[in-house]
């Protein structure tokens, strides 16, 4: 481990930009430091991502490949060894990070909204992707945006590998925050995914911005080790992730020989791909979330911070197995730095050159004189650095730029083991469903129509169950069948004008909200239809029923399916049901709903996504003046230090300037 990373000091009295949230010990490393690690985090990823995909997708069943085969030849590209450009070229594995780290930089902002990635994906995502990045990018020509492109009901390859390949980056821009990497990475992450293949997906993000935060002086097993059970306590424990974590970490401590990591591979063969059903879980083929994460955590945890074992472990893995070999490489770049991944290949020259154009498209070119390559890690060292300069301060830390090495002071949370859980989006996604919460205390939430459909094959679902099954926002991570009903449909032949969806709930529960999540829409030959022209929400309070007044978080777009309208209400309200209606539309006369569902009063409710940490403190979706405003007239603990003071006020004016400064990371 290279000497200063994780070095515990305490700042100088005086010396910060702008200290928030102050920690005993915090942890500090120099710019040219972090400079270089950023620099490590595309190298060592390139390196893995490339040397993995020799095997990508050629031992999905026994035979597996084993350390025996290190060395030999393989296929038409010659012996299995380490694969090493000039310049490096894109692949699925670093470029949609690439774009994703392009959007943070180009707005000034590290908060990425629904409309802003769909608009990138439009513009620089339109060729070389699979599986469930393929279906939201479908989905977002049709004017679909994230999360609802991950939902269960719209993206058949959810629960595939795609998000824990593109999302990383988020953890790396937020060192020593993993509260703000979970938020910044929470739309990123569902544009592609639901459940534990999202969790998956966290687990590497948090791992990211843990990494700073591993013990000083501690090996690079017990460093491995560290960063996977501290990553763990962030994610629900019922999620399928987290049994892969347990299975793949116990099995690894119980092994007395830590060369035979193919032991571990082997049981998770048995567990998640041959048995799976005997075990209550469904393998999906080669391409799936669960074999691939097991993969990423067994090359980390047997290559004990070595690189080149690292790398070797995942390569001979099995199934897709680029995907976490570039993903654990790039974090060991990222923890160690481009000086140390160098000194891995010694007597080899490694170039720092990038060809992004391999795969993406509309991209600036940084370097214009020369063919292929356009940008250089270097380069984009520089420009991860400016984004994280505005996590870290928007996490509480600070910058001293009286050296002239500025000295950067991460933040630490500090969050209690047992409330880190808590803290994940996707649980507070999930506590928000009344018909979840409902049905864990006995009671029964019961969904009804006023229409009895028939639709043709493959046009959804007339089980009016489907309406209030809590599907879409279910995110305790269970394993779930890939190909059911995917949405509700009235679709019939000659459908009424009229139609009503309603949810009655057995108890009366307080709610803030209602949402209502439209299926699929339609316009061929089987039928045109699929949506409410106007509906109108309504809830029965003390067995009257009263018409929402408020508007919903989004105004209806024609042509576009799986729209999620929220409508929060001014005051809570204590329901026994709520009911949807209005006009049928289309010339077939139909509509189609994923989900119908009420808000829990004493749940956050999300409207595009969750808040962006306690920043936002209007909680519109929009750090601007408004928070600034809204601090001064009631204090409120938007650093998560459990005060509210000046201190806050502080930090939120910080992060509003952090564009005016950011000519100060290249003084």
């Amino acid at each position: 481990m290279a000497p200063g990373w994780l070095t515990k000091v305490v700042a100088a009295a005086g010396a910060a930009v702008v200290a928030c949230a102050a920690v005993a010990q915090p942890v500090t490393i120099t710019q040219s430091q972090l400079l270089d690690r950023y620099e490590g985090f595309w190298l060592a990823e390139c390196i893995a991502n490339w040397t993995g995909l020799r095997t990508e997708g050629a031992r999905i069943n026994p035979p597996f490949l084993t350390d025996a085969d290190w060395g030999l030849p393989f296929g038409v590209g010659g012996p299995l060894d380490f694969v090493l450009q000039t310049p490096w070229g894109a692949d699925d594995d670093t470029d949609i990070e690439y774009v994703y780290l392009h959007l943070m930089h180009e707005s000034g902002t590290p908060w990425l909204s629904a409309e802003r990635i769909r608009a990138g994906w439009r513009t620089h995502i339109n060729r070389a992707i699979w599986v469930s990045n393929a279906n939201a990018r479908a989905l977002m020509e049709r004017g679909v945006t994230p999360p609802a492109t991950g939902m269960s009901a719209a993206n058949f390859g959810r629960l595939a590998i795609d998000a824990q390949l593109t999302t990383e980056i988020f953890g790396a821009v937020c060192p020593g925050d993993p509260a703000l990497a979970l938020d910044l990475s929470y739309l990123p992450i569902r544009t592609t995914s639901v459940g534990h293949a999202s969790h998956a997906s966290q687990c590497y993000v948090l791992m990211h911005a843990l990494a700073p935060l591993a013990p000083a002086g501690a090996s690079g097993r017990e460093r491995a080790i560290w960063l996977v059970q501290s990553a763990r306590e962030y994610l629900p424990p019922t999620s399928k992730a987290v049994d892969v974590i347990n299975v793949v970490l116990n099995d690894f401590l119980a092994n007395p020989d830590v060369n035979n990591w193919e032991r571990t591979r082997d049981l998770v063969y048995q567990r998640y791909h041959a048995n799976a059903g005997a075990n209550g879980f469904t393998y999906f083929g080669w391409t799936e979330s669960s074999v691939n994460f097991a993969t990423g955590l067994i090359a980390l945890l047997y290559g004990e911070g070595d690189l080149r074992r690292t790398i070797q472990i995942g390569t001979l893995s099995g199934w897709d197995s680029d995907n976490g070999t570039a993903t654990m490489g790039g974090l060991l770049g990222w923890m160690n730095g481009a000086a140390w991944v160098r000194a891995q290949f010694p007597g080899q020259t490694l170039s720092d050159r990038y060809w992004i154009t391999r795969t993406r498209d509309n991209l600036p070119d940084y370097l214009p004189l020369e063919s292929p390559a356009e940008d250089t890690f270097p380069l984009m060292a520089q420009r991860m650095l400016e984004v994280a300069k505005t996590c870290v301060l928007a996490g509480g830390g600070s910058i001293d730029t009286s050296v002239s090495d500025p000295v950067w002071t991460l933040p630490e949370r500090n969050v209690p083991v047992g409330a880190r859980a808590l803290a994940n989006p996707v649980r507070r996604e999930t506590d928000a469903s009344a018909a979840r919460w409902i049905r864990e205390q006995g009671g029964w939430a019961t969904a009804s129509s006023s229409v009895a459909a028939s639709p043709p094959s493959g046009r959804g679902s007339s089980n009016t169950a489907v309406l209030a099954d809590g599907r879409e926002s279910n995110q305790r991570g269970l394993d779930e069948i890939w190909f059911q009903d995917p949405f509700y449909t009235t679709q019939r032949p000659a459908g009424p004008e009229q139609a009503w969806l309603r949810v009655d709930y057995s108890q009366p529960i307080e709610i803030r909200g209602v949402r209502f999540i439209e299926g699929d829409r339609f316009a061929d030959q089987t039928g045109d239809g699929g949506f409410f022209v106007d509906p109108i929400v309504r809830v029965r309070e003390g067995g009257v029923w009263r018409t929402l007044t408020e508007r919903a978080s989004t105004l209806p777009a024609a042509d576009v399916p799986f729209q999620v309208f929220t409508f929060v209400l001014t005051q809570p309200a204590m329901v026994t049901a709520i009911e949807v209606s209005g006009v049928q539309g289309g010339t077939s006369r139909f509509v189609t709903c994923s989900e119908l569902d009420a808000l829990r009063a004493n749940a956050a409710i999300f409207v595009g996504g969750p808040r962006c940490t306690g920043l936002d403190v209007t909680n519109d979706r929009a750090l601007d003046l408004a928070d600034l405003y809204s601090l001064h007239d009631a204090p409120t603990d938007a650093n998560a230090d459990g005060l509210g003071d000046e201190r806050d006020r502080v930090l939120v004016l910080s992060v509003l300037r952090a564009g005016e400064r950011r000519g100060l990371l290249r003084d």
